[in-house]
């Protein structure tokens, strides 16, 4: 079996279903968006989400696709930094009960958080980002051997902002001949890492994946085929998800359009991280583009029935049946 590596920042996501837009606007935060807070604004909105409820899931998005590849029996590592305090804790003793061989750099500042707000009929998601000690994180911090060994490496684009740490990161990996792929964040942080984002793509990565507003923010193509096309001329693989629709894929002459494998949705929450651990799961294991991304299409379909990136047991249990009868019918 192939083995993956992950980056990305440590963050325990804190999550609130939310009856409106009214504290994402009183907290200027635009629908959709990820916006970075500084530890004071956290604070208060950590304070204001406690009073409706809120729930607390270890993630970050590369870790939420590294613990799926983990689950699915792909042999997984992840690489971060976190503090010296419960919520650092919480994170690598979590990712580890998962089967995740962890690499974790400390920090003296606390550990990050994800904020995320839940609105509207379709689950729309809301990021407010205290990233406290995983934006420490830097290209000091790596070495050589924390690669070797791995067939694949995986990026959060949410890195693209620490642009020193993720230089340095891909250069090892493909050193180490890794097979590379990133997960676009989202549309603000391609825009405003837009050069940076083009020269890694066409330089490191092999597999991209974007979702609808994200391939536009990098393309600048108006609709996803074409964004799907012109992200396709600079690496090997591309994805873009289109929500509802489903995903389309491109690896050189290949083009498909992956409808959305039926579900129940109540939390988009996660939803296109594990769509890349399924993908790459089955990659790993050789398996045509088009199953790739029905088997990313399962578990995706998965996660969005829950309350967060944490898919439960029966689920779980369900998604491998259906991927392992997909499996069978493509031999």
């Amino acid at each position: 079996m192939k083995s993956i590596l992950g980056i990305g920042n440590a963050l325990t996501d804190i999550l609130a279903i939310l009856p409106d837009d009214s504290l994402l606007k009183q907290y200027h935060l635009p629908l959709g968006s990820m916006q970075h807070v500084d530890m004071e604004t956290g604070d208060r909105i950590w304070e204001a989400l406690r009073k409706v409820g809120v729930k607390y899931v270890p993630g970050g998005s590369a870790a939420n696709t590294i613990t799926c590849t983990s689950i699915l029996g792909m042999p997984s590592g992840y690489i971060g930094k976190i503090g010296d305090d419960e919520l650092g804790q919480l994170f690598k003793s979590t990712m580890e009960q998962f089967g995740v061989r962890t690499t974790m750099f400390h920090s003296d500042k606390s550990s990050g958080r994800c904020m995320v707000f839940i609105t509207g009929a379709n689950a729309e998601r809301t990021f407010a980002d205290y990233m406290g000690a995983a934006l420490e994180m830097g290209p000091g911090d790596l070495k050589p051997e924390y690669f070797e060994g791995y067939d694949y490496f995986h990026i959060e684009g949410y890195l693209v902002q620490n642009q020193d740490l993720l230089a340095r990161a891909v250069q090892m990996a493909k050193e180490a001949g890794c097979i590379i792929s990133i997960d676009m964040a989202s549309y603000n942080v391609v825009e405003s890492n837009d050069a940076f984002l083009h020269n890694i793509i066409e330089r490191y990565v092999d597999i991209v994946f974007a979702n609808e507003t994200e391939a536009r923010a990098f393309t600048k193509a108006e609709d996803p085929l074409s964004s799907l096309r012109e992200i396709a001329s600079m690496c090997k693989v591309a994805i873009v998800k289109v929500g509802k629709d489903g995903s389309w894929i491109k690896g050189g002459e290949e083009e498909y359009h992956i409808p959305a494998w039926p579900a129940n949705p109540v939390d988009g929450t996660g939803a296109g991280d594990t769509y890349a651990a399924g993908f790459l799961y089955a990659h790993s294991l050789g398996l045509p583009l088009k199953v790739c991304g029905e088997i990313g299409s399962i578990i995706a379909a998965k996660v969005v029935e829950v309350v967060g990136t944490k898919i439960d047991i029966p689920r779980w249990r369900a998604a491998k049946e259906e991927i392992r009868a997909l499996i069978v019918a493509n031999e």
